[in-house]
Parts: structure tokens; C-alpha cells; sequence
């Protein structure tokens, strides 16, 4: 078995690159591994099944390691170093980097959700409309300034002049059609820097499905403050529709710019299939939010 570290020098604040990472994981045992970066291709056909391939970078990074790991049948390691780090948080994490790298010593892993979109894939969440903007305008300095909090500044900047777009969103047997703000279709439980979906799991086999009516943004705000502090979707609101199911598409009516893990990755129409329980990665468990259940919900 060979563990191969990825280090991404531009995650995050920038304080946690290759040589802090490699001091870490020699004090945990794991001493000398191949060190490579993802812009480089001729390591990827040396990966062998059941190698251990540690991405230390955030979200963005994370995806293509996933990527590398179905492709190689090897186990993804998150040595969490980005600004939202939201695929972390499904994996129970320890929060200081030495207990991180024990547990990669360890070895002990779980088998999560990844979500399909054509020939690519997601392990957080897929944004069209409003929750594309943290990924695409914020960046530079003050995403290093404000950390995972320069997301939820990107939204509330930009909530009072959206109207919305109008969808269809149809997941499993559920459909709903109108005008949204935004919408998500997560596999795991978190996105924008630990926001929390409700009733969620990485490895539940299921997409939830988050849609946002437009609303003011003190309504907005308040149902945002009901669904984090309850831990579960609101039953009745005219404000947020929650769906889960196998599948999901969503349809607008003129193209509209898709994100997944806080990259771009194309426009609509936006086609989802979860593939359950399919790659392996190192985490002491897989984290729910609030009471996990397998219904489909509708809520309008």
C-alpha cells in the first residue's frame, strides 16, 4: 500500500501546504509519502487499489481526489485545509491536524454517497441561482480575510437584487415548478461552510434537494434561523421546498450556471443520480443532521 499526498498551496489561508502536512503525518508514522499535484497526469496510473490518496486543499481539491480514487479503487483521505472544508464535516473529523493524521494511520473508513452529473461527480452540493455566487465572486483577499464566513457575505450582498428564475425540479416522483432564488442538490450534509441540511447523511443512498423561493430577506433569514436551530425542515413554509429522492433534474427556463464542491461546472439542465455507498474514505463515522428518514418530503 502506497499513500500519496496532493497539497493544494492555495487552500484555505495558505498556512497549511505540503511541508506542514508532511511534518504532521511523520509524527503520525506515515513517513516519506509520494508527494504529487493534480495538474501533473503520469502518477495518477501508479495508484494501485487500496492505496491511500490524502488531498490536503479544500472542497474543489477534495472532488478530484474522489474522482481519482473511483476511477483507481483506492481510499480518499481529507486533510482538511480549504475554507468551507463541508466534506470534512460528514466524516467526523478530528479537529487538530495530528488527531487527522492517526486516523489516516489508522485506516479506519466508511463507504459514502458520491452524486453523478454526466461524466463528472459531486460529493457536497450542486448550486444553480443564488448559491453559485460565493464560488464565483468570492475570492482573493477577503475569502482569506473572512474565511468560510465570505460565502454567507457574498449572499446577503446580493439577496435584495435577485428576483429569481423560473424551474422545474423533478426528484424521483416528486415535481414542484415556479420561480426560485436558489436551488441545491446535496449528497452529503453540509455546504457553505457548515451550513447543516436538514434530515441528512453522506451515505443515506439519497439526494436532498433544497429550493429557495424568493422572499424578503428578513424572511428569508428568519426561515434560515427556524431550519438551523429545529435541525429539520420547517412543516409548513411558504418559503423552502425539500425533496429527497435517487434522482433529481432540474430544468430553467434559459440556461443557468451550475457550481458543484465551489467550482463552475457548466449550465443547466442540471441531471443528478446518487451512486450509494460506492467510494471509500477515512472518517471515525458519518455525521447526521437532525432525524434522518428515507421519506421524500415536499414542503410548499
Amino acid at each position: 500500500m502506497t499513500y500519496w499526498l496532493v497539497a493544494n498551496p492555495e487552500a484555505g489561508d495558505g498556512q497549511k501546504g505540503r511541508a506542514f502536512w508532511l511534518e504532521m503525518l511523520g509524527n503520525a508514522g506515515i513517513i516519506s509519502p509520494e508527494c504529487c499535484d493534480f495538474r501533473d497526469q503520469n502518477w495518477k496510473d501508479r495508484v494501485h487499489p487500496d492505496d491511500v490518496v490524502m488531498v490536503a486543499g479544500g472542497d474543489g481539491s477534495v472532488n478530484a481526489g474522489a474522482r481519482l480514487c473511483l476511477e483507481r479503487n483506492a481510499i480518499l483521505a481529507v486533510l482538511p485545509s480549504g475554507t468551507a472544508n463541508d466534506f470534512a464535516r460528514n466524516l467526523a473529523l478530528p479537529q487538530e491536524p495530528e488527531a487527522v493524521c492517526r486516523l489516516v494511520k489508522q485506516g479506519v473508513t466508511q463507504m459514502i454517497d458520491v452524486a453523478e452529473f454526466g461524466d463528472r461527480l459531486f460529493l457536497n452540493v450542486a448550486h444553480v441561482g443564488l448559491g453559485t455566487l460565493p464560488a464565483r465572486e468570492s475570492q482573493g483577499s477577503a475569502k482569506k480575510l473572512l474565511g468560510r464566513f465570505s460565502y454567507g457575505v457574498e449572499l446577503l450582498r446580493s439577496v435584495r437584487a435577485k428576483r429569481g428564475f423560473h424551474a422545474e425540479i423533478t426528484c424521483d416522483q416528486a415535481f414542484v415548478s415556479g420561480r426560485w432564488l436558489s436551488i441545491a442538490v446535496a449528497s452529503g450534509a453540509f455546504f457553505g461552510g457548515g451550513n447543516e441540511i436538514p434530515q441528512a447523511t453522506a451515505d443515506d443512498g439519497l439526494l436532498d434537494v433544497i429550493a429557495v423561493k424568493p422572499r424578503p430577506l428578513v424572511q428569508l433569514i428568519l426561515t434560515f434561523l427556524m431550519v438551523r436551530f429545529n435541525g429539520r425542515s420547517p412543516n409548513r413554509t411558504s418559503t423552502v421546498v425539500h425533496l429527497k429522492g435517487k434522482r433529481c433534474d432540474v430544468l430553467t427556463s434559459r440556461p443557468k450556471t451550475v457550481t458543484v464542491d465551489g467550482d463552475e461546472a457548466g449550465k443547466t439542465p442540471l441531471h443528478v443520480i446518487c451512486r450509494k455507498h460506492c467510494l471509500r474514505v477515512i472518517g471515525a463515522s458519518v455525521v447526521g443532521t437532525g432525524m434522518v428518514d428515507g421519506d421524500s418530503l415536499g414542503l410548499g
